[in-house]
Parts: C-alpha cells; structure tokens; sequence
C-alpha cells in the first residue's frame, strides 16, 4: 500500500486498500471475471498503462487481485481473490447510490456496454420472480442474458444460449430501464424487441416510476 490514512477505522483502512484512483473501477472490471491486462486497458478508458501497472501491483499485495494463468495460452490474467470478490456488495451499493448523479444523462462520457453486466444486478438488488423471467440483450455487439428468478437478478455476459425474447438496444436505454427513469413502453419507442415484448414487462415492470 501506499499513503495512509493512519487512522484505526474500518472505512479508513478499506480505503487505504482501494481508495486510490481507478482501484474500484479495475475491481468492478474483475467482478465480470479474470481479464488480461489489454481487456482491463479497454474497460478503463482514460488510465495509462504504467499507473494501471502500478494499481494492479498494489491491489495484489494488498490481497485483493491475483494472477492467473488465462484460459488461452499462457497470457497471465488478473481476478479477483475471495476476499476482493466481497467487494461486489458496496460497489453495488454505491451504484444504487449514485442514481441522481446519473440522471443528467451521458454527455460526452465513456460508456462500456460490458459494464452492465455489474450495474444491473446492482440496480435491480431485491426484485425476485417465481417463475424466473429473462430475455437477452444485445448492446454494442455484445450479448447478455438478464434472468430474474427466486434467487434475485442474474447477468450472463456472451451467455451459451440465447433467450426467445431479446432487447436490442443502447446500454443507456437498458440502464434507464433497470433504473425506473424510463418506461418499458418509452424504451419500446427507441429501441429493438425480438420476441415477446412482455416479457421485458415481466422482468423489469416492477423497476417503473
């Protein structure tokens, strides 16, 4: 670790570990799974290499990341430790939290459509459906199953079947949706269904304003 707080405080200490610019943007990239130096460059618009060297270095001395042998080849990976992985619960806390900075729209910034994969699980926390409803969801080339069931909300990312029901649109259309400021009939309007539009109705109805 670097710099300190030097303060004998949980949230300090946490922060001491990953309150570094861009430490919880390369653990919200790990969330999705092991990921190559290259894919993490791409995920984080903006970093340079040497400082991404540099976070990732910190990160695994600090116990939170580990390197791994990737499945191709023998490029090396980076996931996320067990103990990193419990990250996932306050970054989708701050993601719920940050709900009214969002509500200005894009602008000029970056947007991944990967990045879906951990904000939507986040925004739609407690929504449960016995029977499970999903439908697929086609942004920027990349394919996404959402799944609710009793268990909560699930996002497969490149999943190995595709659902009969597919959303094909922008990624700040689905975050709209996930998030309640639009309306599955106001999403209809702009974007692309294949299948049975209820079923997004189904999924997502409860996230309406």
């Amino acid at each position: 670790m670097g710099r300190s707080y030097s303060q004998y405080c949980g949230l300090a200490r946490a922060l001491d570990v990953v309150g570094d610019r861009w430490n919880l943007l390369i653990v919200r990239e790990l969330l999705m799974g092991p990921t190559r130096f290259r894919e993490l460059l791409d995920g984080l618009p903006g970093v340079a290499t040497n400082l991404l060297a540099d976070r990732l270095r910190g990160l695994e001395t600090a116990g939170v990341i580990e390197r791994r042998l990737a499945k191709e080849g023998n490029a090396i990976a980076y996931a996320l430790t067990p103990w990193g992985a419990e990250l996932r619960e306050p970054i989708e806390s701050l993601i719920r939290w940050s709900a009214p900075l969002m509500e200005s729209g894009r602008g000029g910034d970056a947007l991944r459509p990967r990045w879906l994969a951990v904000a939507l699980p986040a925004l739609l926390r407690g929504r449960t459906a016995d029977p499970p409803a999903e439908f697929g969801i086609e942004v920027g080339g990349i394919h996404m199953a959402l799944r609710i069931g009793p268990d909560g909300p699930h996002v497969t990312v490149q999943p190995d079947r595709h659902p009969d029901t597919v959303l094909i649109a922008e990624p700040e259309e689905v975050l709209g949706l996930a998030a309640g400021v639009i309306t599955v009939d106001q999403a209809l309007s702009r974007a692309t269904v294949h299948g049975d539009p209820r079923v997004l109705t189904m999924v997502l109805g409860g996230a309406q304003p």
